[in-house]
């Protein structure tokens, strides 16, 4: 099992296909709002976030990226929003959120750990 604590190793974690990783920190709080979002909500913010994370690959930087996103903001909160464009980033593209969403499951919660499993 392979331990990340920010977006940009879980970004590589998830390139590898890992089939476990342990998140740690702040940043599983995060995910645990991005996994749990319902469908509806989840339609949303990934269309604002494709907007958001093609601003953000540009170097305009991260508030005008969530400046774009508010829309994922309202469905899935600020957090939540901001570690979705980091992961994009970091992973060169929105692919990254549809793999945690679609391929990555929560086999373990605990105050600030999360551990996903490899469907």
């Amino acid at each position: 099992m392979v331990t990340v604590t920010n977006e940009n190793e879980l970004a590589r974690a998830m390139e590898n296909n890992e089939p476990s990783i342990e998140i740690v920190g702040d940043l599983a709080n995060k995910t645990i709002k991005l996994k749990a979002s319902g469908s509806v909500a989840w339609a949303i913010a990934f269309a604002a976030l494709g907007a958001a994370v093609a601003l953000a690959m540009t170097g305009v930087g991260a508030p005008a990226a969530l400046g774009v996103a508010t829309a994922s903001v309202a469905a899935i909160g600020t957090g939540a929003t901001t570690t979705a464009i980091a992961l994009g980033v970091a992973a060169g593209g929105t692919a990254i959120l549809s793999a945690l969403r679609d391929d990555y499951e929560v086999v373990e919660k605990k105050s600030n750990r999360v551990v996903l499993k490899r469907r």
